[in-house]
């Protein structure tokens, strides 16, 4: 290991491209007197008979004595290089495992405390009168270290705190010197868990117990109190909400454990960044993926690529790759571009260490640029910059307009060769190095940057965004091999350029850091507008569901915006904890404190003179088994092979470029994942269009856990679609990608049950995830029911008695409390929680049931539908794609359901009138829930009344066709009322 406890560091040859590590020789035993504690970066230190401290008598790795205890007694037990399990050492505390020993070595009789304290209680004296206590001095380590013995509260709280972190006696604020506390600052944790104040949580989870027996109670009336005269319409009403019930308890199951984090950036930086040496962080490979230059803007992505190498983190840390999947030259010449201005912006943003870092956003906010600037030289500075952007905007442009102009002969670059990626369904792989990491003066060096697109053939499945970014993991295993991917869309760019420093303050925990897959972000969003009408911020999902989800076994993964572990992207399991030895008698008695394993011998053990043979032969045969389940596993490249077994990551120094390049070449050919496990077991999965849900689902199954992180400056933020019919067609592939999980082996029903690696509630989420697109069925019919109730007269409840009206309005209170104690606790506004509502009846009454149909015909027909790429293209003017419609059989249902409502209550008001006033009383709550229908519908009837471009005509013309024809049907067979037999014309006349 390069740096401590799996941390992964060196010296970096800034000559050459692809040398990302450089492999150190493991320390020896010998000539450790001087080193440096390879965790904490404090002296190693002497034993109480002075003699140099050696944590590991195998390999003598440098470990001081407080990190040596706390891996003891908080970590693996395991040396960090030779992963030998760390011996008791005199002086230290005993921990589960240890072997018993003869003689008497405790704590209190090495460091003769007893002796201490009886010289402490002695030397008290008048002392105790005046109730002061006198300074009491140990030595511990070689070192003297005071203590006062009268301490208040909090002073007890935070010695014992010391305490745990392997200090033996109380210390002070006269013996704690400034060097001292950072470093004990740097071994404390790196982060913790944030508590939801009682207060606020248990008024929510009492609501919602409350509301549970309500909607029980109200389910046993509505069962037991049918409707004689319209009996089909109660039970379809009385199913619906069942299924609605079952829905929300569901959905409520997993938000009973709340959470949120705290990260110490300070401290991170204390313990990797140790002054006057190179730092330790581990290095990080981002992935950007774009495919249409046109829907994705080339502005758009540089400004992304931009964020990225202007991050707050060491550049010889960072790899930046960029996936074109549509092989332009648009983006290609774009990123070149993109390279030129990096080497003006990224030294700008370190300088003034500017937030935001991309540079549309950071010269587009109207803030007070000036404020905490203290530079002279920023304003002249300020103003060159901009002016740089503006010109490089220009040559962006330029670009985009030549473009436009496809030339017969095809694209070429500008030496005159032919542009390999024009046919875009048929062309080679390309890799080419735009920024390699060079030297320079110290704070201007730029991360490396590489351009690729994979091979595409006809014939071939390439799995669109899943398929790109797992040839970005083969590929950077190659070239960087970082321990860490960054994930990140094109149109998301790093508004907080400490973001990857909050992901390390997990991944670096001593603790619980190597259990975890990956750190999701939340993702925040711009050019919305100020309403959010199509609830595009998702705030509910990230600011309420993914931090419940927290409390379990860690959130989802979203898409982007999330570093991984590449280890967990191998398809490699969780490292398992170390357990206590299991305790073995002699044979002859019960030995109860033996720990030492009893030796198994057989048979062979007897004079075999062939046994070297046989083990050699076995060896062998072990090691050509293992090489084949590499290559099924990894694929037949052994570069990448040995690059993935790697746990340290980097790649050899002695690698050469021209070879990594053609292997990279190899492993994003479109034959290199056949016959593999990629896209099943190793790197993102292929099972459904919702890849980013099943990636997340199969890491957790393997016993893994995630973290969300909520930094106070949002870490990425981005573009979302704004108008109606984009976001309708965005919801659409999530829900076919949901009920795909569902309808595969990986439903999360039964995948893994037995292995008990996925938590109970853990599962309960993922089952939610999947099968609520099937809510949309009773939510239509809910949504038709005032409507039938206001054309046939009827209604699906009989005549409400007193006790039945309190269950109705205990029910709406307790919704309504719910609610509001929800917002209360995760401080959403109630303007997006409402949001969120409307759009969920929208999309559920459009896009769900789409959904439903097409996974049903794609399971009998084999029919299968393409999704096209979202237009991600920042408005023309104030929100002047938010009135846009485009042609989708989407907006039908929506269309169809409101005209139903308004054809009902127009019809519900003529029959009241011309009945006279009897029948008000029942029309009031025939159009109280007719009207809940049309206000959750109300985003989208504005939407189709837009001021730019009018409703599609065939819409029109298919809705009020289809709600005539259902209501024209219905009048004429009246299903759900009892026929009523009248008087017999043969026995009265026809005059009667």
């Amino acid at each position: 290991m390069e740096a401590s406890t799996g941390l992964f560091a060196g010296s970096h040859n800034s000559n050459e491209l692809v040398v990302i590590q450089p492999e150190e020789e493991p320390k020896p035993v010998k000539n450790l007197d001087g080193q440096l504690c390879e965790i904490c970066g404090d002296s190693v230190g002497y034993t109480v008979e002075g003699d140099l401290f050696v944590a590991c008598e195998e390999c003598g790795f440098p470990v001081c004595r407080p990190c040596y205890e706390y891996e003891r007694r908080e970590g693996t037990q395991n040396c960090p290089q030779c992963q030998t399990r760390y011996k008791r050492i005199k002086g230290s505390p005993r921990v589960e495992g240890d072997e018993d020993e003869d003689d008497i070595d405790d704590i209190e009789h090495e460091f003769k405390m007893e002796e201490e304290k009886h010289k402490l209680m002695i030397g008290r004296g008048e002392d105790d009168n005046n109730g002061s206590l006198p300074v009491v001095t140990a030595k511990v380590n070689g070192e003297i270290l005071n203590g006062n013995a009268e301490l208040d509260g909090k002073t007890e709280i935070s010695e014992d705190w010391k305490m745990h972190q392997g200090n033996l006696w109380p210390e002070t604020d006269a013996s704690v010197d400034p060097e001292k506390a950072m470093r004990e600052e740097a071994r404390k944790t790196l982060s913790r868990k944030v508590a939801i104040p009682s207060g606020r949580l248990s008024p929510y989870r009492m609501m919602v117990a409350a509301r549970l027996v309500i909607l029980l109670l109200f389910l046993q009336y509505r069962v037991l109190h049918p409707v004689p005269d319209a009996i089909g319409l109660w039970l379809t009403s009385v199913v619906c909400e069942i299924w609605l019930t079952l829905s929300w308890i569901i959905d409520q199951i997993p938000k009973w454990f709340p959470i949120d984090r705290e990260t110490y950036l300070d401290r991170l930086s204390l313990r990797f960044e140790p002054e006057n040496k190179p730092n330790l962080f581990p290095p990080v490979d981002v992935f950007v993926t774009t495919v249409d230059p046109i829907k994705e803007p080339p502005l758009i992505t540089a400004n992304t690529v931009l964020s990225i190498l202007a991050m707050d983190y060491p550049a010889n840390k960072i790899s930046c790759y960029v996936s074109d999947d549509g092989a332009s030259l648009l983006t290609f010449e774009a990123l070149q571009e993109t390279v030129e201005f990096a080497r003006k912006w990224v030294p700008f943003c370190r300088n003034y260490s500017l937030e935001p870092r991309a540079p549309e956003k950071y010269f587009s906010e109207k803030i007070d640029f000036l404020k905490d600037k203290v530079q002279s030289t920023y304003v002249r500075d300020r103003r060159t910059m901009k002016r740089e952007y503006e010109e490089f905007k220009v040559r962006i442009n330029s670009l985009v307009a030549k473009s436009m102009r496809i030339p017969q002969e095809g694209w070429t670059m500008q030496d005159g060769t032919p542009w390999p990626g024009n046919n875009t369904n048929d062309h080679p792989g390309m890799i080419q190095i735009l920024l390699a990491r060079s030297g320079g003066v110290q704070g201007n060096e730029l991360p490396c940057l590489v351009y690729l697109s994979r091979e595409k053939k006809p014939g071939f499945q390439h799995h669109s965004k899943a398929g790109a970014l797992n040839a970005l993991l083969r590929v950077s295993a190659l070239l960087s091999n970082a321990p860490f991917v960054l994930n990140l869309d094109c149109n998301h760019y790093v508004n907080n350029s400490k973001a990857v420093r909050e992901a390390m303050c997990f991944f670096m925990d001593l603790q619980f850091g190597k259990s975890i897959c990956f750190v999701q972000f939340p993702l925040r969003f711009d050019s919305l507008d100020k309403h959010d009408r199509y609830a595009n911020r998702n705030t509910v999902l990230f600011d309420i569901n993914l931090r419940c989800l927290d409390g379990i076994q860690g959130p989802i993964y979203t898409g982007s915006g999330c570093v991984f572990r590449r280890k967990a992207l191998n398809g490699s399991e969780p490292p398992k904890t170390s357990k206590r030895p299991k305790m073995v008698g002699c044979g002859c008695c019960p030995c109860f404190g033996s720990r030492k394993k009893l030796q198994v011998h057989s048979k062979h053990d007897d004079g075999n003179e062939d046994e070297p043979t046989m083990t050699g032969i076995d060896e062998d045969k072990q090691l050509l088994t293992s090489e084949m389940n590499f290559e099924n596993k990894f694929g037949k490249s052994a570069v990448f092979v040995n690059s993935s077994i790697n746990e340290e990551g980097g790649i050899p120094s002695t690698s050469n470029q021209e070879a990594l390049l053609k292997e990279a070449i190899h492993v994003m050919s479109s034959r290199y994942e056949d016959r593999t496990l990629w896209g099943y077991e190793v790197g993102w999965n292929y099972g459904s269009i919702s890849s980013d849900l099943l990636t997340s689902f199969k890491m957790h199954s393997l016993g893994w856990r995630s973290v969300y992180c909520m930094p106070e400056r949002p870490a990425f933020r981005g573009t979302a679609p704004i108008n109606l019919s984009d976001r309708l067609s965005q919801v659409l592939r999530w829900a076919v990608g949901s009920l795909e999980i569902l309808f595969s082996r990986h439903c999360p029903i039964w995948y893994t049950l037995g292995e008990g690696k996925l938590k109970g509630l853990q599962r309960i989420a993922y089952i939610n995830s999947t099968v609520y697109p099937f809510s949309s069925i009773p939510l239509i019919i809910y949504c038709l029911l005032p409507a039938v109730c206001l054309l046939t007269d009827k209604f699906i409840t009989p005549s409400i008695s007193t006790f039945a009206s309190l269950i109705f309005i205990a029910l709406f209170i307790s919704i309504f409390a719910s609610s509001i104690l929800e917002l209360r606790w995760s401080g959403v506004t109630l303007e997006e929680w409402w949001r969120n509502e409307q759009f969920w009846v929208i999309g559920s009454v459009s896009t769900h049931l789409f959904a439903i149909v097409r996974n049903f015909l794609k399971a009998v027909s084999k029919v299968d539908t393409n999704f096209s790429v979202i237009s991600k293209v920042p408005d023309n003017g104030e929100f002047h794609d938010l009135y846009t419609f485009r042609w989708t059989a989407l907006l039908i249902p929506p269309t169809t359901i409101i005209i139903i409502n308004l054809v009902g209550i127009v019809a519900g008001f003529t029959d009241a009138i011309n009945s006279g006033g009897q029948s008000w009383g029942a029309l009031l709550g025939k159009l109280f829930f007719s009207f809940w229908v049309l206000v959750h519908l109300y985003p989208f009837l504005k939407g189709m009344m837009g001021k730019q471009n009018r409703t599609p005509t065939l819409v029109i013309i298919w809705s009020v066709l289809l709600a005539s024809i259902f209501s024209l049907l219905w009048v004429r067979i009246d299903p759900f009322v009892l026929k009523t037999k009248g008087p017999d014309v043969k026995q009265c006349g026809i005059s009667c």
